[in-house]
């Protein structure tokens, strides 16, 4: 496999950020939906993965964006429907991006209105820079859980175009973020 992108895929470390980033995601989203279901025993288990998850949403965000300088996207499929499908699904990429990072901060934003320090993959813990306030944790709390659902509606959506560009249009759009051996089984 390839690490960089050709003009007609996506190399190694743009498949493997995103499917790793889907992996976060669901996972931080369902630890999120259940939280208060979990055993007060291993309720700050859940809570730790929780937030260290989000932060790795964050890094891999971050080398994503970081990547897309440093190489060349592949070029886009042909769409049947023109430049407004090439415009929208450019929309919704950008609207992703964005959920990511707004779900992170708000997260991150979350933590410090609770009074706690965030603690970064165990390496380092960064002190919240202001007091306990939970009228506005309750605010964030609420703002992040919307973000969030708001999110995985649109990844839903996404998954679902990229399965309509693989069984209805029958097109490459799929392929080109699975991993080369994936592609023979078509």
């Amino acid at each position: 496999m390839q690490w960089r992108n050709s003009p007609d895929r996506y190399g190694a470390v743009v498949q493997g950020s995103h499917w790793l980033t889907v992996l976060l995601i669901v996972f931080a989203w369902l630890l999120g939906q259940y939280m208060d279901d979990f055993p007060r025993a291993i309720s700050p288990t859940a809570h730790w993965l929780h937030n260290e998850a989000g932060l790795l949403v964050l890094v891999l965000l971050a080398v994503r964006l970081a990547w897309r300088w440093i190489d060349v996207e592949p070029v886009p499929e042909k769409s049947r429907f023109g430049p407004l499908a090439t415009r929208a699904s450019l929309f919704a990429h950008v609207a992703l991006y964005a959920l990511m990072l707004a779900v992170t901060v708000a997260g991150i934003t979350l933590v410090f209105a609770r009074g706690r320090a965030l603690d970064v993959f165990g390496l380092i813990q960064i002190a919240s820079p202001w007091a306990r306030d939970p009228a506005f944790a309750k605010s964030v709390v609420e703002t992040h859980g919307l973000l969030a659902n708001i999110l995985m509606l649109l990844a839903f959506a996404h998954a679902l175009a990229a399965l309509a560009h693989h069984w209805v249009l029958r097109d490459s759009t799929l392929r080109r973020m699975l991993p080369h051996r994936a592609t023979s089984r078509t």
